[in-house]
Order: structure tokens, then sequence, then C-alpha cells
């Protein structure tokens, strides 16, 4: 049940939204917590209890992180609590990649065929759940935010739907306080709802639209794949990854804001930076803080030298990568924008802070675009033919897909307003509350806001296409 989804929108949404207006305060909680473990399992019915387990793992290893507890014992707790989610994780994530990959490897030695494991499941937003339980642990075990022993409200925390099968990754400390007492505040209903009617607009009119290009033309064979066309289905992707990621954290925010809670920031104009480390800085923000405090940091950061610095970003963002998906594709793309941090660091990083800023944000967008490259591929052979036809091996003009097919009067507007809304040009405060301004502006704004929820309510009712693409998390 996806937040742009018909389903979602006039049936989840506003029944949930009733409910917690007319439910006592002492019950939004658990009005919370049955719409959002009735929206995970209207996607997951049979592997629901995946949810649950880590819920209750997680409760009990930070049950025994008190300070009341011996340092040997919270040791214990957290060692098991990490790695009872970690195993989830992996079995239902990386089992059937690692035992493919055990396969292709005893065959190209010769050994036979190991035995094989059937596919397995990837329970939706299981490496969002896991990423919240784990610095849920840690920053127990840390002191940095004390152990939750209300099971409900660790319930509700992990499973808040808001926030549970897509960005931004929220850590326990940031809702701690909303978790225990809130208020039903008007103007956090009104900027929430704004916010979640831009994100909406995000996604329905612009990354939809984009995305259906993007899906046509890399589901071309390499042998009618032009350059041009290559060029337009990633121009499409890029486009349509940024709207509808960003989409979707301003549609979990605006919930979130909503319900009472605040959330962190997810996207600033990413497609603004000019550099690498500037884009790591911008996008998907919250994963880059996690990986950042919990990972980078404790491994040594910077503190060491060039040599400790380059091979901390080498695993960090090789495991971010595979943290994105169980593929080579993934891995790949994490070494690869690690490789470009690491080059930066050691003089190319000086040499753009002094060059011509366009020069400086065309080699961001371009070592960014070519990375998309193996995040969308099928896999790495398709992902090597993709940058062939980028690079100018295409298919004969003559004999190919011609990119002037795909671009009818929808795909010209949403490439123009795409680029235009993606820098800073366009930034506007776009959120108003009673509190901040009145008259006649706040109506237009209303109105405004509201003639764009109507236009996203008629993209969805007539709609066929509105892919989910963060199921492989």
């Amino acid at each position: 049940m996806v937040f742009s989804s018909a389903t979602f929108l006039f049936l989840f949404l506003p029944v949930v939204i009733a409910a917690y207006l007319l439910a006592p305060r002492g019950l939004h909680n658990a009005v919370l917590i049955g719409a959002s473990l009735f929206f995970y399992l209207w996607g997951e019915p049979h592997w629901f209890w995946v949810l649950l387990a880590s819920v209750i793992g997680t409760y009990w290893a930070g049950f025994f992180l008190q300070p009341r507890f011996s340092p040997r014992q919270r040791k214990w707790a957290l060692t098991l609590g990490l790695v009872f989610n970690l195993g989830l994780l992996g079995f239902f994530k990386y089992a059937n990649f690692l035992t493919g990959n055990v396969d292709r490897a005893a065959r190209f030695l010769g050994w036979g065929h190991p035995p094989a494991l059937p596919p397995i499941h990837l329970p939706i937003g299981i490496s969002f759940f896991t990423f919240q339980a784990l610095s849920f642990l840690i920053d127990v075990y840390r002191g940095t935010c004390p152990p939750q022993l209300s099971f409900p409200r660790l319930l509700l925390f992990k499973s808040m739907f808001p926030q549970l099968i897509a960005g931004p990754i929220v850590r326990y400390k940031d809702v701690a306080r909303d978790l225990k007492d809130r208020n039903l505040d008007l103007d956090d209903w009104t900027i929430g709802a704004q916010r979640f009617v831009v994100g909406l607009a995000r996604k329905v009119i612009l990354a939809n639209p984009l995305g259906a290009v993007a899906d046509q033309i890399f589901a071309l064979p390499f042998a009618s794949l032009s350059t041009p066309v290559a060029w337009l289905g990633l121009l499409c992707y890029t486009l349509q990854l940024y709207y509808d990621f960003s989409g979707y954290s301003d549609m979990a925010i605006g919930l979130g804001r909503m319900f009472g809670f605040t959330f962190p920031e997810n996207f600033n104009f990413p497609y603004c930076s000019r550099s690498i480390q500037e884009f790591w800085r911008r996008w998907h923000m919250s994963l880059s803080a996690w990986f950042r405090d919990y990972l980078y940091i404790p491994l040594g950061g910077n503190r060491h030298g060039p040599l400790q610095t380059g091979r901390n970003l080498l695993i960090v963002f090789g495991l971010c990568g595979f943290w994105h998906g169980a593929s080579w594709n993934f891995v790949v793309w994490g070494f690869f924008h690690g490789f470009f941090l690491i080059v930066e660091r050691i003089g190319l990083g000086k040499l753009l802070e002094r060059c011509w800023p366009p020069l400086a944000h065309g080699y961001a967008l371009l070592v960014v675009g070519i990375g998309w490259v193996f995040f969308r591929s099928a896999d790495l052979p398709s992902s090597f033919h993709y940058l062939a036809a980028l690079s100018g091996h295409g298919a004969d003009p003559l004999h190919a897909e011609l990119a002037a097919r795909y671009l009818n009067g929808e795909v010209l507007f949403c490439l123009a307003a795409g680029i235009f809304f993606a820098g800073p040009a366009a930034r506007f405060e776009p959120l108003a509350s009673q509190s901040t301004e009145a008259g006649t502006g706040l109506l237009l704004r209303y109105g405004l806001h509201l003639a764009l929820l109507m236009l996203c309510l008629g993209y969805v009712a007539s709609s066929t296409y509105n892919p989910f693409i963060y199921f492989r998390f």
C-alpha cells in the first residue's frame, strides 16, 4: 500500500486520520500502532512475523542494556541484539545472493553443484527497520538515549507506517519525546498536510512519467540502443529517482508531522553538488549520517592518515551499496562512489573548489549519472552495455530507437520541471501555518495546495503506472 496509491489516499489515510482525531489523547499511540500493523500486513501478510521478531528481539536486548546491569551483561545484550537483527537481514536479503555466488564459483572450479536454497522472499522495508533497531541498541549502549521499557512505544517506533518502508531513517532519539507525549497541534497538521501534498506531486506528476520512459529505454536490447536514447533514459532515471525518493521522504515527513512527530530531513538539492563529497552531504542524508555515526567514525574516520581513511571509505560505501540490494551492481556502485571520494580527498577536491563552478557541477553530475547506470541496470553486463551506448558506441542511428519518439508533451514538461525544481533557483517555502501567515496570503497558499492535491488525485485515479522502487529495501 504505497503512499501514492488510491487505496492509501482514498481509504486508509482518511480512516486513520478520523480515528486519530476522534480517539482520546491517551489512545493516540494505540491508533497509530493498529494502523501501522494493518499497513504492513496489507503488503506482507505472510512475513509480518519478521517485523514482530525484530521488535521483540530489540526490546529484550534493550532491556538488558539498562545501567543497572553489569558491563559484561550489557555488552552481551548489545552483541546478541545486533547479531539477531543482522541475522534476519542477512538471511532474507542476502542468503540467495551468497549461495548463488557459491554455486557459480563451485561450477567454475569443477566442484559440482552445492545444495541450493529455494527463493527467499524479501520482506518489504527490512533494511530500514533493521537499521532503526541497530541505531537504537547502539545509542542505548553508548548512553546517548535511555532504554525504552514500554513495549508499545518501541513497537510504534519500529512499525510507524509513515517511515516503515522508505526513508528517512528515523533514529529513536529523534522521536523519543514524541513517543511519550505530543500535542494535537493545528499548525503541525497544516504544515504536515502541505508537505505531504508537495511530496505526492513530486511522485505522481514528475517521477512516474519520467520513470515510464526510463523503464522502456533501460529495457531496450543493446543492439537497438542509440547514444541519444541512452542519454535520454539516463536523464529520465536520474530525475525519476530523485523525485520518487525525495517525494516519498516529503510524504513521510509530512505524515509524521501531522501525527506529532518530527522526522529528519533527507534531501537538500543533491544535484546542485560540485563534488561527490558534497553530493553525499545532500543525498539521502539520514542514511549518510547513519553510516558516518555507526560505521565510518568507529572504524577511525579520517583520524589515522590517508591510507586508513581510504580503506574506511571503501568499506563504508561498499557496505552502503550492498545495503541497497543483494547484487554485484550495488556493490560496484558503492565502491564507485567510494573511489571518487578518495580521489577528492587526496587532491581533486581542492582542485574542484578552485575551478569554474559549472565545470565542477558537470563533473559531479557525470559521476553520479554513471553510478546510476549500475544502480538501475539488471546486471553488470547490462550496465557495461549501457555505458558503451552512452560513450558513443550505441546502435547505428538508422537502425536504432530514436529519442524523439519518447518526447511527447508530458515528458518534455516533466524534464523541464524536473531540471528546474532540482536546483536552488526553485527554492521556496511552500508550507505555512496559521501562526505565521494570515489573510489573503494564507488562503492563496491553501488554495494552491488544494489545487495541487486535486491534480495529484486525478493522476492517481487515471494512471496505472505507479512503481514502488524500494521493494528491494
